[in-house]
């Protein structure tokens, strides 16, 4: 015990000068032209920063079920620490169609093909941005299951909230977070109605369980443009709205993602 602590105190001024961030959520570092960042052995993209001419900045995911701990980021060859702390969410309890917890073959396997469609369009990274403005709320409203909550659905299946859910009911326009081109608009197993638009460079924003959807695949989108109407489809317990982002395919805390883009824009004006 006294080895552990003393080998404590021995990295604690390492870890109290370390870039902090927790499980689920995203750090934004602002560069000059020409840096390079790697991040657990992968590159990190480089973006411009849309309102200082000559900046640049990286975004560094921090997956939910990442582990606690030191974490080293390299910025053009040096070491920067990267202290990862580990969230403590809540546990909620749903109950949903029996359909919804143990679905038949047939559906396992429009399952499957959903989410093989979906993570392959996640992991791409389009190389131009659409943005240039900070993200906004689809709607004003109350918050009614935040992300990374652990979920129980049924007292038996055990998963995390990888996004944010808004109250809302049904017919509630629900519009666009910022620019993009939308790359989903169907109706899926899980998720229902669901729309996701493509914001370029690896960053995607989504939009579940609507009751219509206004969009279609390949459209141009301009923020806060009208792309659906809000329901109870897929696997709820209600109507609302889901809202995710998902970066480099990573699924990551939307509000928390939102407040760092804004970081960009301070002091614009």
């Amino acid at each position: 015990m006294i080895k552990l602590f003393l080998l404590f105190l021995l990295f604690l001024p390492l870890v109290l000068s370390a870039l902090q961030i927790k499980n689920g959520e995203v750090k934004l570092i602002k560069l000059d032209a020409n840096s390079r960042v790697f991040f657990e052995g992968k590159k990190i993209p480089i973006i411009k920063n849309p309102v200082k001419k000559e900046g640049y900045f990286a975004l560094i995911p921090i997956k939910y079920k990442e582990k606690p701990g030191l974490y080293i980021l390299l910025i053009n060859g040096k070491k920067t620490p990267l202290h990862v702390e580990l969230k403590k969410y809540k546990k909620e309890y749903i109950k949903v169609a029996k359909s919804k917890v143990k679905p038949s073959k047939n559906s396992l396997n429009r399952i499957y093909i959903e989410y093989k469609n979906a993570m392959k369009i996640y992991s791409s990274i389009t190389p131009k941005r659409y943005w240039n403005k900070p993200f906004v709320l689809p709607l004003d409203s109350k918050i009614t299951s935040r992300y990374g909550n652990a979920r129980m659905f049924n007292h038996t299946l055990k998963s995390f909230h990888s996004g944010t859910d808004f109250r809302a009911k049904m017919g509630t326009p629900i519009r666009a977070s910022n620019d993009g081109i939308v790359v989903i608009a169907t109706k899926r197993y899980y998720a229902g109605g669901s729309v996701v638009i493509d914001h370029g460079e690896g960053l995607y924003s989504c939009y579940f369980h609507l009751s219509k959807i206004l969009v279609h695949v390949g459209q141009k989108v301009k923020q806060k443009e009208l792309l659906g109407l809000s329901g109870k489809s897929g696997r709820v317990s209600g109507p609302h709205l889901h809202y995710g982002i998902r970066l480099y395919s990573y699924a990551i805390n939307p509000l928390q993602f939102t407040k760092e883009i804004d970081t960009l824009f301070k002091g614009k004006k």
